[in-house]
Formats: structure tokens, C-alpha cells, sequence
């Protein structure tokens, strides 16, 4: 698998930390110094689905194929308005494919493990283009009153084309069964034959910020070093590192363990908060749109999230 195309799409409204402090007991310093975000974008009169199909389209054009072309859609999507149908199946109605979709939830990860379908749809001859996106509307799911939760994240798109190759040169997923470690729940419609299943319960995004930390920063420098051995390469080889954005201090963590220069380790997390799956092709999308990576280069890939979920690849651009 190789990645021909790259695009992103983001709200409009960009919301400071001063902007926070207005109604949170917080401040910009509160939350620099503790998260290394700034600024985030969030959703206000745009539609969810319509971020999605900007992202998607961006990347369709940037791979100059033809939407009939694609064989597949993947989306990563951890939750949004619509149930059913599927956040791809929008995307393909709107850009004109005729291909199967489909929707997956791995948490922060989802756009990793999508790459691993992706990479599965290939090698057993299913497909040859796939548009993959991740695609996330975090901040409605968190309690606007609980600083602890609501300052990391914001709202956003990415999306990449793949096409088939043999670029992709290792992959690792995990998932540990934790659900207590980062977790949402929402309630579901009634039944006449109820017993106290727990439908009505509503519980905002909650984490547990000192466990989320060490094993994002544990698991992400462990994976990272056993893909890139697998793949034969020596760490040093690596040119640049895509990180699932969700805090600045575990991006300086796992840097600092693996032993590379900060220079390598690429982040955007102080304009675009946390993402969810889609700080991942956001990030990505914003390197290659800015020259940053280049033909042949190794780019390492590494994310972590409810679960407790990992997503670890290295790939030869």
C-alpha cells in the first residue's frame, strides 16, 4: 500500500483558550502548560458528514483518479448523529463512487487499523484504490463544565487515498480490554421489556489522565521499536514520526524514550487540539501538502485510545 492523495477539512470556528476561560475555571497557561494546546476547531452550524466529504474529496483530487476508480471506502468514525447509514456510504453518494463502504470504530487509533484493512483488501486482490478517512465531532461528547476533559479536543477530517504496492513495511494493532481507562456512553431508545439493562445511562467523555499517559507513552515507544525492527530498518532510519495528537507532553515522552531528535516528531496539536482518529491523516495532510515529506522517506505512524486500543505502522512514502 502507498498513499497517492492526501486531504483534510476543518470547522470554521477556531476557539482559544481564552475563549475557554470565559466560562471554565481555566486559563491559557492552565492548559498550555499541561496539554500544549492553543486552539481548536469545533463544529457550530456545519454538518458533521459535510467536513467528511470535503476531507475525502481533497484527497480523491490530489490522487487525480477517478471517483469510479475507487474499489472501496473506509471511514473511521467513533460516533456522530447518524447511526445508519454509514458515514462512507454519505461520502460515496456524494463524490459518485459505486464501491462498498464501510465504518469502523477503533477509537483514536481507527485510522491506523483502517490502513491494516486497507492493507488486507489489497494483498487478497479486493481492491486496488481505497479511500480511507477518519472523521470526528469529539467535542460533542464531552461535558463543557469539566475543564479536566473539555479544553483537549476539537473537531475535524482527514482522509488518504491508497493505492496497492509494497510500500507498506510493517504494521502492529493491539487492544487491551480497559474500559474504564477512557470511556462514553450514551443512552438508546426504549423497549417495552426493559429489566434495568442500563439504556438510560448517559456518562460524558471521561479519561483518566495519568493512566492514559503512561500507557500511550509505554505502548506507542514499545510498538514503534519492534515495527521498525520488523521491517529491518534501524530507528535512526526513520524520517519522520505521524503520532495520534492528543497531548504535546506524551509526544515529548515517547521521543525522548526512543532517543531522536525532537526535530522528527511532527505535531499540530497546539492549533488543532486532539482529533480523535483523525489528528493522524489531519497532520499527515498538512505535511505533504507543506512539502514536508518526500519520495522514498520512512514515515512511522503510531496511535493509542479507548479500549485500550494501538495502531502502530512504518511505511516507505
Amino acid at each position: 500500500m502507498k498513499i497517492i492523495g492526501t486531504g483534510s477539512a476543518l470547522p470554521r470556528k477556531t476557539v482559544s483558550n481564552d475563549d475557554l476561560s470565559q466560562f471554565l475555571d481555566t486559563s491559557d497557561e492552565w492548559i498550555t502548560t499541561r496539554t500544549g494546546i492553543k486552539t481548536r476547531q469545533i463544529i457550530t452550524d456545519e454538518r458533521f458528514e459535510d467536513l467528511a466529504i470535503e476531507a475525502a474529496r481533497r484527497a480523491l483530487e490530489a490522487s487525480h483518479l477517478d471517483p469510479k476508480d475507487i474499489d472501496y471506502i473506509v471511514t473511521s468514525n467513533v460516533g456522530n448523529s447518524y447511526v445508519t447509514p454509514s458515514v462512507s456510504s454519505l461520502v460515496q453518494g456524494a463524490l459518485g463512487c459505486s464501491c462498498p463502504t464501510m465504518d469502523i470504530n477503533s477509537a483514536c487509533a481507527g485510522f491506523i487499523y483502517g490502513m491494516d484493512l486497507v492493507e488486507s483488501f489489497m494483498q487478497s486482490g479486493r481492491a486496488t484504490n481505497v479511500l480511507l478517512l477518519a472523521a470526528e465531532a469529539v467535542t460533542r461528547f464531552v461535558d463543557w463544565t469539566m475543564r479536566e476533559t473539555c479544553v483537549l479536543f476539537g473537531d475535524g477530517a482527514g482522509a488518504v487515498v491508497a493505492q496497492k504496492s509494497d510500500n507498506l513495511l510493517g504494521m502492529k494493532l493491539t487492544s487491551i480490554p480497559l474500559p474504564e481507562v477512557i470511556w462514553y456512553q450514551r443512552p438508546l431508545e426504549h423497549t417495552p421489556f426493559e429489566t434495568g439493562t442500563g439504556v438510560d445511562t448517559h456518562h460524558p467523555m471521561t479519561l483518566k489522565g495519568r493512566e492514559v499517559f503512561r500507557m500511550a507513552v509505554t505502548s506507542a515507544s514499545h510498538d514503534l521499536k519492534e515495527v521498525v525492527e520488523k521491517a529491518g530498518l534501524e530507528l535512526d532510519q526513520v524520517d519522520h514520526f505521524v503520532l495520534h495528537q492528543a497531548n504535546k507532553r506524551i509526544i515529548d515522552a515517547i521521543q525522548e524514550n526512543l532517543g531522536l531528535p525532537a526535530k522528527k516528531f511532527h505535531s499540530n496539536i497546539c492549533k488543532r487540539g486532539n482529533t480523535s482518529s483523525a489528528s493522524v491523516p489531519i497532520l499527515l495532510d498538512e505535511l505533504v501538502r507543506d512539502g514536508v515529506i518526500h519520495d522514498g522517506e520512512i514515515v512511522a505512524f503510531s496511535a493509542f485510545g479507548a479500549g485500550f486500543v494501538t495502531g502502530t505502522c512504518v511505511m516507505r512514502w
